[in-house]
């Protein structure tokens, strides 16, 4: 089977040391990305870790799609103890890090202790150094990449960066790449900011070789230039209107479930602010959306659809201009913009006042900086609802994406039992029933559907190949591309799925965590099925015969 090449870089901020290990044979279990950094985490991080604590660890990984010169290809994974969710958790981001991270000759970097200075981490296949950047505190991620381009002439695509919200410990605090591509959900960036580690840079000349067949690498780096993509034009926000129309657009706090100003805000709304074509990198789909308003001398990328949702419609706001604003704030200061917007709207909701983009762009600063009410917003909807009087729009302490499991009921069992949390890319069962592939109604007999989609996209975020990809590379091309039956890779995507549940089990996470604050028709019975499909106990724990024997790297 096809799998990432290159060694584990451990990195220990503490005493400042480095150590490489051959991972040779785990990688061959669990092919990169997130499958690697998850079977690490889980075999190194205590599951009695504080995530804000020195035992904690961050993993940085690529797939060895990343070795490669195929479009849809140019992201990267990062794994960690989330403080958000309090569970093990995989994020990824898009941009041009991936290439330099691979040529500096590791396939994962593991971050371990914390530092008493602040730090930036130099990375290439010649060594690690380690700069003291005291002047650096509180940068913005936009002035921390100017000053390491100044230093050292290092680009905004070889950096992996915190702004002032991973300083500060938000929880929901992300890296940031490119200058606005993000690690986004579950808070690793404060992760990063509790071990005083405020960028980290990948460069070199190692690329280890990984072959991939050539013909499958051309057939989709013609389709994904040529074909006549709304996603192009629009990115996600393409759906925003069918969305709205025919399923469920949360608004007002997830109050009401369609906006009567998504016109403003939707696809048409979003083009008609960009200004040119961005992509990721090698891919030639180009799908990015670098946009700007000359009035308000705004510029920024995105918003995306998520974005549209938690700072347009759930906060009330109708102008997209104030979104891009909202957007932008977020990639400088490094915040999830779905975390952060569900905890603005969150406080809209207590005070009355849905609608006033002054006010929403004011928290957002404030929650950076954890500034008098953005403190308590710091902390994400999961433990600041009481406080603000609202209800607890979470799943295991993760805010909701856009995509409504009151209207799709399949989405909605997706976020009751994912490990993850309320996600919407953690199965995206979202696509099939808005596609009609399968009825949104109910949960009954989704199940089976649910935990191939999970499967699947573990082994996505372990190749790793992107999520818009889907139209283009069949089965097939995956199975000729990895070397392996899609049902061998299916089975590999179910090691990660177990191996991060049995980790939340040990800190104490069952059946209990697997909830919505809303009723779907037969929910609790589609849970249990799901458990038993897994294989899983009543309580939806793993039996630990279902992580013993596979490889470790210390094998």
């Amino acid at each position: 089977m096809l799998h990432a090449k290159g060694s584990l870089l451990t990195i220990d901020v503490s005493d400042r040391s480095t150590s490489t290990t051959d991972i040779g044979g785990v990688l061959s279990q669990f092919i990169g990305g997130r499958g690697i950094a998850t079977k690490l985490a889980h075999d190194r991080i205590p599951f009695d870790a504080d995530p804000l604590g020195p035992k904690n660890r961050v993993y940085i990984s690529a797939g060895p799609l990343q070795q490669s010169q195929m479009s849809f290809t140019g992201r990267m994974n990062m794994t960690g103890l989330s403080p958000l969710t309090d569970g093990l958790l995989s994020t990824n981001a898009g941009g041009y890090l991936s290439r330099n991270f691979v040529r500096s000759g590791h396939s994962v970097v593991e971050i371990i202790g914390a530092s008493d200075e602040l730090l930036a981490i130099h990375i290439t296949d010649e060594g690690v150094e380690f700069e003291e950047v005291p002047d650096l505190a509180q940068a913005t991620v936009p002035e921390v990449t100017d000053a390491m381009n100044e230093r050292h002439k290092l680009q905004s695509e070889n950096l992996v960066t915190i702004g002032p919200a991973g300083e500060n410990l938000v929880r929901f605090a992300c890296p940031i790449t490119y200058d606005s591509r993000a690690f986004g959900r579950g808070g690793l960036g404060a992760v990063l900011g509790s071990k005083n580690v405020k960028t980290i840079s990948f460069r070199g000349d190692s690329e280890p070789p990984v072959e991939i067949d050539e013909d499958v690498q051309s057939k989709l780096h013609r389709e994904a230039a040529t074909t006549d993509d709304m996603m192009k034009r629009q990115g996600t926000t393409s759906g925003t209107e069918f969305i709205n129309d025919n399923f469920s657009l949360p608004t007002r706090y997830f109050s009401e479930q369609s906006f009567e100003h998504v016109e403003d805000i939707g696809g048409d709304a979003v083009e008609e602010k960009k200004f040119k074509k961005e992509a990721c990198s090698v891919c030639a789909f180009a799908c990015k959306l670098p946009t700007k308003d000359e009035d308000r001398g705004i510029v920024t990328e995105g918003p995306e659809f998520e974005t549209v949702f938690s700072f347009g419609s759930n906060c009330g706001i109708g102008d997209i201009v104030d979104v891009m604003q909202s957007n932008e704030l977020c990639d400088i200061y490094g915040m999830d913009t779905i975390s952060c917007g569900n905890s603005v709207a969150a406080y809209l909701a207590a005070h009355d006042e849905f609608g006033n983009a002054e006010r929403v762009h004011e928290l957002v600063e404030k929650i950076a900086y954890r500034n008098d009410e953005g403190d308590l917003l710091a902390e994400g909807v999961n433990r600041a609802h009481d406080e603000l009087g609202v209800e607890n729009f979470t799943v295991k302490g993760m805010e909701f994406a856009a995509h409504d499991g009151r209207a799709i009921h399949g989405q909605g069992l997706s976020y009751a039992v994912a490990n993850r949390g309320a996600d919407h890319m953690y199965s995206t069962m979202l696509g099939l029933e808005y596609d009609g592939e399968i009825n949104p109604e109910g949960t009954a007999g989704k199940a089976e559907v649910l935990i191939e989609q999970e499967n699947h996209h573990a082994i996505r975020d372990s190749g790793i190949f992107c999520a818009f990809s889907g139209d283009y590379f069949t089965k097939e091309q995956k199975e000729t591309i990895f070397e392996a039956e899609y049902d061998e890779l299916l089975t590999v995507g179910s090691r990660v799925i177990e191996l991060e549940r049995h980790f939340n089990n040990q800190r104490g996470m069952d059946a209990d965590e697997d909830r919505l604050p809303y009723d779907l028709p037969d929910l609790q019975e589609s849970i249990q099925e799901y458990y038993e499909l897994r294989g899983w106990n009543d309580n939806g724990t793993v039996p630990e015969s279902n992580v013993d024997g596979f490889v470790t790297a210390d094998d």
